[in-house]
């Protein structure tokens, strides 16, 4: 038998295609459970907590080098450990 038709008896096992399709699934939900965290569930949870934006909450591990801005992307860019607590919040919820 050649590689290729011993490549293509595998793949057509059900359990890899049930595995390709099972992946596909679930990126695409993956997507779907973005959204809806960040566009319906967070905005509901910002309000009651009166418009706050949990994706920027976190702590400062070290102490930051002067001259760089206290946002969470500019701290992380200047590699400045943090723990992202409000992003993650936003995720887990």
């Amino acid at each position: 038998m050649s590689f290729v038709s011993e490549f293509k008896a595998f793949a057509m096992k059900g359990n890899v295609v049930d595995l390709a399709v099972g992946v596909i699934i679930g990126a695409a939900f993956g997507k779907i459970v973005d959204s809806v965290v960040a566009d319906l569930i967070m905005p509901i949870v910002g309000a009651i907590f009166g418009g706050l934006d949990f994706s920027q909450f976190f702590i400062v591990l070290k102490d930051i080098p002067p001259g760089v801005p206290e946002t969470l992307a500019e701290l992380k860019k200047a590699g400045v450990p943090v723990v992202a607590w409000g992003s993650f919040l936003t995720i887990a919820l």
